[in-house]
């Protein structure tokens, strides 16, 4: 059976932003934790909950396409509702910077939920209103050569952990293939968009997003998408917007967006038949 196969055969959640106010994970509770890892932060919806980002570069931020929907209306929440912490924790950050524009995949289909067509293309972006200096926080590169049996690391935020980042040092890839990778990572809600790395010399490079996950017998198995092409569609997108414009989405028509908000439709695939899966009760 194909690693798709499995997939789609799997009890799938998306790891939603956790509500405001384990094992394998190591709390970077000082500040000299933190160091190298500044670039990962929290980012904060309106007072409604986070995920967690990483820059790459010094004014965009990465992360997962379904925490910058509101999940009540499908529609892409405007860029003034995200505010980005760099190296937050215990209530502080290194730096923090509100969020000019947002960018989602425009083959990410909000309504839809986790299928797999939308774990393949669960990516966003942020443009901050001001970049954050690379002395500061330095920017990770992408990394495109995993494979399953390499080890990996997450470094997230999450329920039960809100103010504190962690860093599970080694997980395992399970699987990949037709743009999707499954991990062994202890991941939770809040941990969306979180970074998953492999280093490739003395510096961490992203390989993936946590997306979503499914429960296997008490253990969390998370899922993320290959990112080198969806960068590269985000990173196209926001090139063409207006300069001033807030955000951008090809997943709900104009007439459904609110007023001020721009969205434009680039590259949407009206032939997907992916399987829908049932959500956790959680």
């Amino acid at each position: 059976m194909t690693f798709l196969r499995r997939l789609a055969l799997s009890c799938i959640f998306f790891l939603a932003p956790a509500s405001l106010g384990a094992s394998g994970l190591t709390p970077l509770t000082d500040r000299t934790d933190i160091l190298g890892w500044e670039a990962v932060g929290r980012i904060d919806i309106g007072g409604k909950g986070y995920c967690t980002g990483v820059l790459i570069a010094s004014d965009l931020v990465l992360t997962a396409a379904h925490c910058v929907f509101d999940s009540e209306t499908s529609l892409l929440r405007d860029a003034g509702s995200f505010s980005f912490a760099a190296g937050y924790q215990d209530g502080q950050a290194i730096e923090t910077r509100a969020v000019q524009q947002v960018v989602a995949h425009a083959n990410y289909k909000a309504a839809l939920g986790p299928i797999t067509s939308n774990i393949r293309h669960d990516v966003a972006l942020l443009k901050l209103a001001e970049p954050i200096s690379t002395f500061t926080a330095a920017p990770f590169a992408i990394h495109s050569g995993i494979a399953p049996g390499n080890s990996v690391s997450v470094v997230s935020y999450g329920k039960g952990r809100d103010d504190v980042m962690s860093w599970q040092k080694q997980c395992d890839v399970l699987g990949r293939g037709a743009g999707l990778i499954a991990f062994n990572c202890d991941v939770t809600f809040g941990s969306s968009g979180a970074p998953v790395f492999v280093k490739e010399g003395n510096r961490a490079r992203i390989v993936s997003l946590v997306s979503s996950g499914r429960n296997a017998d008490g253990d969390v198995v998370a899922f993320g998408m290959d990112l080198p092409a969806n960068i590269a569609h985000l990173k196209r997108t926001l090139r063409v917007l207006p300069r001033y414009s807030n955000t951008a989405t090809s997943t709900t028509t104009r007439a459904n967006a609110p007023t001020g908000i721009t969205r434009i439709s680039v590259g949407f695939d009206r032939k997907s038949t992916s399987a829908k899966f049932v959500k956790s009760g959680n």
